[in-house]
């Protein structure tokens, strides 16, 4: 049978079963160079059994973006080690491709142990593997608040409709800022017939004690186009963090509220660039022919990027870009 075998890899194999650890760590790394699936079940194998951590933290990295059966279950047995054997398997799982190799993750995105379950919903993320929401859906009751967030990313990236009664009191009550951030960004999956449902909540976050709540908040109810929210944008217009005004003017402008433009003029003279920038460009989504004359004000700006906002909103509402002097 080891005629079959490309040499190269018969040799690497020996080494990686090779009594010194230090021959086994260097045949990990070399792994890397060759990439031959053959060898995938000799590295799994020692993943699960040697007897250095340290070498099985290589084999869990060296193994990272393997979609083979083998090799993520022996990354998922791989997180109940530890901790510097745990984290690289951790990492090693998020580069999964294919939502098959999700499946077998399943099992251990419900499994008791906070890291383990945390773990195996942050791989399960981005696969988009429908079932997932099952075991994401139950943890947002976890104690632990990084399953909780990463539970909530799962059901964002399924947009799994059947959870957004749960997310709206999530994103007001969770006792963890992060959870209620990304809470109130997974909110924008609801569709147009759910955005009533979902607005109350993300207004009532505008107030939220942390500002980067209040930021998704508004960034999502402007992803929603959520026309009713304009007054609860108009007043995030005063916060005291520029980047949550930044977001509500971004907001404001996609909803187009025409009531907008004496908060929106007034951010044209903020000390934030970038906020200047963005209430340029809500101007002009709005269209209305009133903000001539403060984008007009604005044309002389010190930052080019806010200069090229205003010269495109102005060009939107038909304006030339400044006024003779």
């Amino acid at each position: 049978m080891t005629d079959l075998i490309d040499p190269e890899v018969q040799e690497l194999l020996e080494r990686l079963a090779d009594a010194d650890p230090g021959v086994r760590r260097v045949a990990v790394l070399d792994f890397a160079d060759i990439e031959d699936a053959a060898v995938l079940p000799a590295l799994a194998q020692l993943l699960r059994n040697d007897p250095d951590p340290t070498l099985r933290a290589e084999a869990a990295r060296a193994l990272a973006g393997w979609d083979e059966p083998a090799v993520v279950d022996a990354l998922a047995a791989a997180l109940s080690d530890t901790a510097e054997v745990s984290g690289a398997a951790a990492q090693a799982l998020t580069e999964l491709k294919d939502p098959r190799s999700g499946e077998r993750l399943l099992a251990h995105a419900a499994s008791p142990d906070a890291f383990i379950s945390a773990s195996a919903l942050r791989a399960l993320r981005e696969l988009r593997v429908p079932a997932a929401a099952t075991p994401a859906f139950a943890a947002l009751q976890h104690a632990d608040a990084s399953v909780r967030r990463e539970a909530v990313a799962v059901l964002g990236w399924l947009k799994h409709a059947p959870a957004l009664p749960l997310l709206t009191r999530v994103v007001i009550a969770d006792a963890d800022t992060e959870v209620r951030r990304a809470a109130a960004g997974a909110l924008g999956l609801a569709a147009p017939e759910q955005i009533a449902s979902v607005q109350a909540a993300l207004c009532e976050s505008l107030q939220d004690a942390a500002w980067t709540v209040r930021e998704e908040a508004a960034s999502t109810l402007g992803k929603l186009r959520a026309m009713a929210a304009a007054a609860a944008l108009r007043a995030a217009m005063e916060d005291d963090y520029w980047q949550v005004r930044l977001r509500a003017a971004r907001a404001l402008g996609r909803i187009a509220d025409t009531q907008a433009l004496p908060v929106l003029s007034q951010a044209l003279i903020h000390p934030a660039g970038n906020l200047r920038k963005e209430a340029a460009i809500a101007l002009g989504d709005i269209g209305d022919a009133a903000a001539v004359p403060v984008l007009q004000a604005a044309a002389a700006d010190p930052d080019p990027e806010v200069r090229k906002a205003v010269r495109l909103s102005l060009q939107r509402l038909g304006a030339p870009a400044g006024v003779d002097r």
